[in-house]
């Protein structure tokens, strides 16, 4: 499933503690994919507490507790670490990370708090949500095969990086532009992972990330750009960045666009790529009451691109930034009816 997908399910899940017909999820994954990054994302957008167990890190005490005595009787200690109403509040989520690459002991540990909700005496709060995410056996990283009884406490999902998505995430979060741009110009290397082969590096939406942190820390030093990349997001991806963005010093100004006084489209494939990506950013951060003006002149700007998919692209990009508003601009029925024979697009 896409990561909007996964997301949605996510929220409804989350949703669903609160009526008490929670489901424990189980997400599953290729290394880099962003699955515990939607699960924070979830976290933050409803502002609820995240307690993030590593389980790889974990002894089976550290999730049982420790036994002490206390009169006749032997009681098991509960551990700060999981959810307490009192000290995290009464919703929030539970996640499991890195669940299949905890030892057996501790995955043991964790069949009755996943589907009875408790551990001995110890009950996690009834609106708190339980999900967990791990490794698939393939990618080469350190797993168990998770035990069918624990397994079966689970709904499953695998997420799988979609360009489209990251685009919108990267837009929202203050991805290079230019990242942006090379990803739409080369979305194979959105995400590649070969788990036959090793790699330190390679191309996926955690490492994109990282290239962006990348530009902005060395983008001084010209010398120190390609070499980052390439600790990044390996040898070919990085290469093929930087030669990308070696041939953006042409690119028209973003700014006069917006303002109606932009020159033609460039005549490079890659420089359309990254003036429509750098356009779309650049309105995105502009003031409420200046963005209807600078997406009109956006949305004639991307009428002359000679391949009117790459208008296309810009126009949806700038819909993902922007929302419904945009189809209410007289600018967008134009642009809309030009294009008529490539899209369809729905107001409701």
């Amino acid at each position: 499933m896409r990561p909007t997908q996964i997301a949605a399910v996510l929220a409804a899940e989350f949703t669903a503690a609160a009526a008490g017909t929670h489901t424990p999820v189980m997400l599953w994954g290729p290394p880099g994919a962003g699955k515990s990054q939607i699960v924070a994302q979830l976290a933050e957008q409803a502002q609820v507490p995240l307690v993030d167990v590593r389980l790889a890190q974990m002894e089976p005490t550290d999730l049982r507790g420790i036994p002490f005595r206390d009169g006749a009787n032997v009681v098991w200690s509960v551990p700060a670490l999981l959810p307490d109403a009192v000290r995290h509040g009464p919703r929030g989520i539970l996640f499991l990370d890195e669940i299949t690459s905890a030892v057996p002991t501790v995955t043991a540990a964790a069949y009755q708090l996943i589907l009875d909700r408790r551990l001995g005496e110890y009950r996690v709060p009834p609106a708190w949500a339980i999900f967990a995410a791990g490794n698939r056996h393939g990618d080469r990283g350190v797993t168990y095969q998770m035990p069918a009884p624990l397994a079966n406490r689970f709904a499953h999902y695998e997420l799988e990086p979609e360009l489209d998505d990251w685009v919108a995430w990267a837009h929202a979060s203050g991805i290079d532009a230019r990242l942006v741009a090379f990803l739409r110009f080369r979305p194979d290397l959105l995400f590649q992972f070969d788990p036959a082969r090793y790699a330190a590096a390679f191309p996926s939406p955690r490492s994109w990330e990282y290239a962006s942190r990348a530009l902005a820390k060395f983008g001084h030093a010209p010398e120190l750009v390609g070499e980052a990349l390439t600790a990044c997001v390996g040898a070919a991806a990085g290469s093929a960045c930087r030669a990308y963005l070696e041939h953006l010093e042409a690119m028209p100004d973003v700014a006069a666009i917006a303002s109606g006084n932009g020159g033609e489209v460039p005549r490079g494939l890659e420089l359309q790529y990254a003036v429509a990506a750098a356009l779309v950013r650049h309105i995105g951060r502009l003031p409420a009451a200046r963005q209807d003006d600078a997406v009109s002149h956006a949305l004639e700007y991307a009428r002359r691109f000679p391949q009117r998919e790459l208008g296309v692209m810009l126009v949806t990009d700038l819909q993902r930034v922007l929302g419904r508003p945009l189809y209410g601009l007289r600018a967008f029925a134009e642009w809309a009816q030009d294009v008529s024979d490539l899209i369809s697009f729905e107001r409701a």
